[in-house]
Parts: structure tokens; C-alpha cells; sequence
């Protein structure tokens, strides 16, 4: 049996934690902000390879509300490069047909990113080809406590309704399969909700050295998986063991 979650579309919904940029960079001797650098470019990629392999929904998980704790330096530049990215994909993501959300906190973000934010959703709400969503200052764990703190304020709920204040979107699609590069082997609170029923796959390639083929590699292993959500597969008449007395 299916869970009731997920969408009848055959366009699937993966995720992908982005892991690896600072020691793909320190191994080859340049800064970790290099290696930030680099992991954009492979976005670039992966989001043009996404709709060719059937993906409708990419969720990139690019920098979770633990990250504040990095380095200060380190934390100015990835959100330069969040800026950079919201001013220089734009035009791109439009012409391929690509809807950007950003997922998570917009409070804590430096002055003028969440504006951005707000006109390149409103630039590409037309896409059709693929959803992209970034997550950006985001929990799993918080936006299950901030949509069980709305719930609480409704008479009756059901699991469509929950789903719709974790995500913010009706209708969005369970993730199908969550992607983790760099041999890390953990969820790290991304998308505890969506995720319940998402094939696992991790890779130890670093994610500026993640491509098109590693994409298709997870993909043909995800469906070479049985998919049971929680039932089984029928069983017919006569694989069905005997029972005899002694």
C-alpha cells in the first residue's frame, strides 16, 4: 500500500545533501570557499541534467540553520555566493523552464537576500520543466515544531494538511530518493517529513565532482529498489508455503 503522500505524477522528487566542497578543495590545496565556489557550478549541472532523467522536484539542500556555527568567514562567503546565484540563474533557470523556491529561515539572512529571494521566485513561478528548491537556513526537526505549533490552533487534521504546513506547499510530492556525496552516511535534519519513505543513496564523491552520470547511477539503483511502503507485494496461490502436521 502506498503511502497517501505521494503524488500520482511519475515525475520523481529527489534530494540531495551537497557534501564535500571544503575537502574536495583543502585536498587540492585551495581554500574551502573554492571548494564552495565549485560545488555551483556542479548545481548548474545537475539542474540541467535533472528534467532528462525524470526528475520533477530537486531539493538541494545548500545551507542547514547548523551552519551559522561555521567560521564567520565561511559563513559571508557561501551567502555571497547565494546572492551571486540569485542574480546571475535567474535568466537561465527561466529559459529552462525551471521553478525556484527557497525553503527555510529568510529572517537571519544578510540584508537583501531575502528580497532577492522573493524576485527570483516571482521570476521563474511560470517553469514547468523542473521544480528546484533550495533550502537555506533549514531544519527538518524546526519546521515540524513550527507546523505542529499551527496545528494546534485546528479543530481536525489530517496527514495532507500537516504536510502542507511542514512544506508550505499543497500538493507537494514525498521525496522519492535522498542523495548524500562525500561518504557521509546521515540525514543531518533534511527532510525528516517528506523523507519518510525516501530511498537512501551515498556516494563518495565529493559534490563539485558529482555529474550527470553519478545523477543516473543513483537513479538506476533507486529503481532496481522494491518500493513496499510498508505492505507486500501480492502473493500469489502457489508461492504460498504449505503447513503440514507432523
Amino acid at each position: 500500500m502506498q503511502s497517501n503522500l505521494v503524488a500520482r505524477d511519475d515525475k520523481l522528487h529527489v534530494g540531495i545533501i551537497m557534501d564535500g566542497n571544503g575537502r574536495w578543495a583543502t585536498r587540492r590545496g585551495l581554500s574551502r570557499v573554492r571548494g564552495h565556489e565549485a560545488g555551483v557550478e556542479t548545481i548548474r549541472r545537475i539542474v540541467e541534467a535533472a528534467p532528462k532523467q525524470g526528475i520533477g522536484t530537486l531539493t538541494l539542500y545548500a545551507f542547514s540553520t547548523d551552519n551559522w556555527r561555521r567560521p564567520k568567514v565561511e559563513v559571508a562567503a557561501l551567502m555571497t555566493l547565494l546572492r551571486f546565484y540569485l542574480s546571475s540563474e535567474v535568466q537561465s533557470l527561466v529559459e529552462n523552464g525551471v521553478r525556484l523556491t527557497v525553503i527555510g529561515r529568510r529572517d537571519r539572512l544578510p540584508d537583501g537576500i531575502a528580497s532577492a529571494i522573493a524576485r527570483a521566485e516571482a521570476a521563474t513561478a511560470d517553469g514547468g520543466k523542473l521544480h528546484l528548491r533550495i533550502a537555506v537556513d533549514y531544519s527538518a526537526r524546526d519546521a515540524i515544531l513550527n507546523a505542529a505549533a499551527k496545528a494546534a490552533a485546528l479543530t481536525s487534521l489530517t496527514r495532507e494538511a500537516f504536510s502542507q504546513l511542514v512544506t508550505g506547499e499543497a500538493g507537494l510530492r514525498d521525496v522519492d530518493l535522498i542523495i548524500r556525496t562525500s561518504g557521509e552516511k546521515r540525514l543531518s535534519d533534511f527532510l525528516l517529513w517528506e523523507g519518510a519513505y525516501a530511498e537512501l543513496h551515498f556516494t563518495e564523491r565529493m559534490w563539485p565532482e558529482f555529474d550527470a552520470g553519478d545523477l543516473a547511477e543513483a537513479l538506476a539503483a533507486f529503481h532496481g529498489r522494491e518500493r513496499r511502503f510498508g505492505g507486500l507485494q501480492a502473493i500469489m496461490p502457489d508461492e504460498v508455503p504449505s503447513l503440514s502436521r507432523a
